[in-house]
């Protein structure tokens, strides 16, 4: 039988289980106590009725919550965008053309060289309490250069996604619907074995909305599930795409019609919202209140990527939430968790209950509220994931 670990004396714990606790959506408990056995949890309740086990921690009065999960990020990648970033901060307008930079360093990477990238920014974000997280594709640009990285996710993430539509290869400057064939074609022979979704970024000077439709059902021809960069920069066709083709997640969802949001508030696909790259970018934030007051559901990422929102910490993406999209922090801890699955299609992650993947962050504080009352304060203090205490 897998060994079993009781940690008691939790001061707050957020389970996401509107049974437990005070009955809300977070389902609150104060004086808890979580029984982890092996890889999953076995128990959660107050402490003064825990059960025995093998054994005992304290988290000494500290919050817990669950793993983040950070439903989108692009860390298969070389080389940074320090010059573009310092130019931006300087007066010039973000551009989706920047990705180019990035292509270039990262075709000329090596596998160990991306590798080594890619585990160094996970190890950080595990740090700051993220213990799931979905990455992408799409700075390749080539069937060699897409498929490798891919490949390359798939050994860290189950959650690795296709995304050779990031923008029109500069190898196809000249001729967008031939790369729109290569997408759809070859390239996507070679990748969909490596992948569980398919993504587009439908936006002016990327992708219009009959590429991406043309895009994502060619991926789910290919049993790939769709996701899609929406509405980042203009108003345009991606959400209403997601939700005809039922895509798990609209991302970005910056500039929204009252159509817009309707359309997510009436369907599965979850509105995950990208903070670090309006705060990188000096752009206009997303309207999460309207969102959440129409019923939709929402995530809160932290896109990680070298041009736009080069961050891996959801607990600043949350203090932004707060402060500048409307979010209560209460609202804010949910999409960053149980939020962050729904836009995975997960419910193994995300929420502190019996079954569930034991993955926990204890906090230095004694309320989830600290992680946007305190922005900037390091106040993940342990972490732990699949049972086991890790950072």
């Amino acid at each position: 039988m897998p060994r079993t670990t009781l940690i008691t004396n939790i001061a707050s714990l957020v389970t996401n289980d509107p049974v437990q606790g005070d009955g809300g959506p977070l389902g609150l408990m104060t004086d808890a106590a979580v029984v982890l056995e092996g890889e999953t949890i076995a128990w959660v309740g107050p402490t003064a009725k825990a059960p025995s086990a093998d054994e005992t921690y304290d988290a000494a009065g500290r919050a817990a919550i669950p793993g983040f999960v950070d439903s989108h990020s692009h860390l298969v990648f070389a080389g940074d965008r320090t010059q573009e970033f310092n130019a931006r901060m300087s007066g010039r307008a973000y551009e989706a053309g920047g990705i180019r930079t990035t292509v270039a360093a990262t075709r000329a990477a090596t596998d160990a060289a991306l590798e080594a990238n890619l585990t160094h920014y996970l190890e950080e974000a595990l740090r700051q309490g993220t213990t799931t997280f979905e990455t992408k594709s799409g700075y390749g640009l080539n069937t060699e250069d897409e498929s490798r990285a891919l490949r390359i996710a798939a050994r860290h993430t189950d959650e690795v996604t296709f995304l050779g539509a990031h923008i029109v290869s500069p190898d196809y400057a000249e001729d967008p619907a031939a790369y729109v064939d290569l997408v759809t074609g070859e390239m996507l022979d070679a990748c969909a074995p490596h992948a569980r979704w398919i993504d587009v970024f439908c936006e002016k000077g990327a992708f219009d909305g009959d590429q991406a439709r043309a895009i994502l059902t060619a991926g789910m021809a290919k049993g790939l599930h769709p996701r899609i960069h929406a509405n980042q920069l203009s108003y345009g066709p991606g959400v209403q795409l997601a939700v005809e083709l039922d895509a798990a997640s609209a991302d970005h969802c910056t500039h929204l019609t009252s159509e817009d949001i309707d359309a997510l508030a009436n369907s599965s696909t979850v509105a995950t919202l990208l903070p670090g790259a309006e705060f990188s970018t000096r752009a206009e934030w997303p309207d999460a209140r309207r969102l959440l007051d129409a019923g939709a559901t929402v995530a809160l990422s932290t896109d990680c990527n070298p041009g736009s929102s080069f961050t891996s910490s959801v607990p600043f993406c949350i203090a932004l939430a707060v402060r500048d999209m409307g979010m209560t922090p209460d609202e804010a801890i949910w999409s960053a968790t149980a939020g962050g699955a729904a836009a995975l299609r997960r419910t193994d992650v995300g929420r502190v209950t019996v079954g569930a993947r034991a993955d926990l962050a204890l906090l230095d504080a004694p309320s989830h509220v600290h992680l946007a009352y305190r922005p900037g304060v390091p106040l993940v203090d342990e972490v732990w994931r699949r049972g086991a205490r890790v950072a």
